[in-house]
């Protein structure tokens, strides 16, 4: 049995490659490259967008889905994942760049990674789900909003005077410089908007964020309108990435770890949550811990060779799935593609001009948004849900990520635990033969005439331990059962309010039993000593034994008192 089991551990660590390629065929290869290809060829123009989003060179967005693309690909434990720069990552790289600058930035990936690996060898993939939706859906929007609130500036030509970095600054920076806006940049960027949006479905294997950058690019060019290009703002390189490592301190690394725990939380929610929609589209399972593991040595690897930080692209991941990819070896072509679009073709970037990009991030801000997933969650949701939500969002635009998250892990915890509170309650047996019990109590077993039981029904933990109370009131009683059938886990407290009403019980003479406790809580108690100093032959699996039990210490304690 232990061969067994630790065979499928190993199996949840082994890269999906490894599996695929043992029934790979030549029909599936073909298909692997083609849509290998048109991927590289929609992730060109978003990497160069997205890297711009995040205040770094045009050329780090690919290398970052050069590298991160093929290392996750490689290892990752999906079939049909492509990883590369995402929109997620662009108000936070921003920020971290602006305040730490690109060696900074280089650590914060790297520890990030390193976090992600280590995710992963311990098995962390499952738990990345009991993060709440409505924290993920709000931290998505509010950062939509905030590339959204980014943009406006290129979309509409306008010259800052300042280069502030937190969203409302730019916002106050927008009014303040409105005066100029230029009509030629915001035209371009209508154009380009127009081409993304109506692009006809029927040439969609052509990205319409190619066509967008052709067109646009060509009608600045041979118009000579003045219009701010890339190769304005930017110098652009079309070397290939290269290995470089950070001047690292303690002191810098410890300043740096809650930016890599961000970027380590948010890929890893990201990437598994692209894996999901990815084995819904082809009817697989991914490998939730063996992703984590990929994703973090493909984060390492980017930053190495100056990337930025790399996530599952949901987009990317449902084209290359609509383009018949099927296997790894498709986001290994993308990677390979998008290496030598870089080597051969980057010096053309120079001519795309600036209100393309705000338009290209435009859409991928509405795209990433799930506005429909917040409606849903307003008409649907309980008011203290709906409160995480638009907490959380609003503190996404209005201060960052981290700030956003922590709060909203706080707020969802504290709402959650007082709704287990609310649901956990204890409440007293009557005797068959009392004058007041009902007909739904007319199957109630008949308990011994000086004992007196009770049911807990609900979690026993800390935000519910006023509940117990009742369990307190020991007067003219012999003994004092305890019926645990409905309590799934115990926590500390839950086991010291235990304790407490046992010592009482002690003191007053009066035996207590305990019927049907559930495996968790019983682990705990076993645990603390608990079991031990209730006596184990107190602890019956059933009711009907808890009852002779009772029975029993019953004329135990009749017979002292004669």
């Amino acid at each position: 049995m232990e061969s067994v089991s630790k065979k499928k551990t190993e199996e949840k660590l082994k890269p999906k490659l490894f599996s695929v390629m043992k029934n790979y065929t030549r029909q599936q290869f073909v298909k692997d490259v083609i849509s290998g290809i048109i991927v590289a060829i929609i992730a060109l123009p978003l990497s160069i967008a997205l890297a711009l989003a995040s205040g770094v060179r045009p050329e780090q967005g690919l290398y970052t889905a050069v590298t991160a693309g093929f290392v996750v690909s490689f290892l990752g434990g999906s079939r049909v994942q492509i990883a590369g720069p995402t929109a997620a990552f662009a108000t936070i790289v921003a920020g971290i760049v602006a305040a730490e600058g690109m060696d900074g930035l280089v650590i914060s990936t790297i520890m990030a990674g390193i976090f992600l690996v280590l995710m992963g060898i311990f098995r962390f993939g499952s738990l990345i789900k009991y993060i709440p939706n409505t924290i993920t859906a709000g931290f998505t929007f509010g950062i939509a909003v905030t590339i959204l609130l980014g943009q406006i500036k290129d979309f509409c030509g306008i010259s800052f005077k300042n280069s502030p970095v937190e969203t409302i600054d730019k916002v106050k920076e927008l009014i303040s410089c409105a005066g100029t806006f230029s009509i030629q940049a915001f035209l371009i960027g209508l154009l380009s908007l127009a081409i993304l949006v109506f692009w006809p479905k029927k040439l969609s294997k052509i990205p319409p964020s190619l066509i967008a950058v052709i067109v646009a690019a060509a009608v600045v060019k041979l118009s000579g309108i003045g219009v701010n290009t890339i190769g304005d703002l930017y110098s652009i390189s079309s070397a290939p990435p290269k290995f470089a490592l950070p001047e690292v301190t303690f002191a810098r690394v410890k300043a740096l770890v809650p930016n890599a725990f961000t970027i380590a939380v948010l890929a890893a929610v990201e990437s598994l949550l692209s894996c999901v929609v990815a084995d819904g589209m082809i009817g697989s399972k991914h490998r939730s811990n063996m992703e984590l593991a990929a994703q973090g040595l493909g984060n390492i690897t980017s930053a190495l060779f100056g990337g930025i930080p790399a996530t599952g692209a949901i987009a990317r991941t449902a084209a290359n799935i609509k383009n018949g990819g099927r296997t790894p070896i498709a986001g290994m072509v993308h990677a390979v593609v998008v290496l030598l679009i870089l080597v051969l073709f980057m010096p053309y970037a120079k001519m795309i001009p600036m209100p393309t990009i705000a338009a290209i991030l435009f859409v991928v801000a509405y795209n990433m948004c799930g506005w429909r997933e917040i409606v849903h969650i307003v008409k649907t949701s309980p008011k203290s849900d709906i409160l995480v939500l638009f907490t959380t969002l609003i503190l996404t635009v209005v201060f960052d990520l981290v700030v956003a998250i922590v709060v909203g892990l706080i707020m969802a915890a504290l709402l959650f635990m007082k709704r287990m509170a609310d649901v956990t309650e204890v409440h007293g047996w009557v005797y068959v033969d009392d004058e007041d019990t009902d007909t739904d109590n007319i199957a109630l077993k008949k308990v011994p005439e000086n004992t007196q039981v009770y049911e807990i029904n609900g979690p026993m933990f800390f935000a519910a331990a006023d509940k117990f109370s009742y369990l307190m009131d020991t007067r003219n009683i012999d003994v004092l059962c305890i019926r645990m059938r409905n309590v799934p886990a115990i926590d500390s407290a839950g086991v010291q309010m235990l304790e407490k009403i046992y010592k009482k019980c002690r003191k007053h003479n009066i035996s207590v039993v305990f019927s049907h406790v559930n495996e968790q809580p019983m682990q705990v108690m076993e645990k603390a000593g608990f079991v031990d100093d209730v006596g184990r032959e107190n602890f019956c699996n059933h009711i009907d034994s808890a009852l002779e039990r009772a029975a029993v210490l019953e004329q135990e304690a009749a017979a002292k008192r004669q």
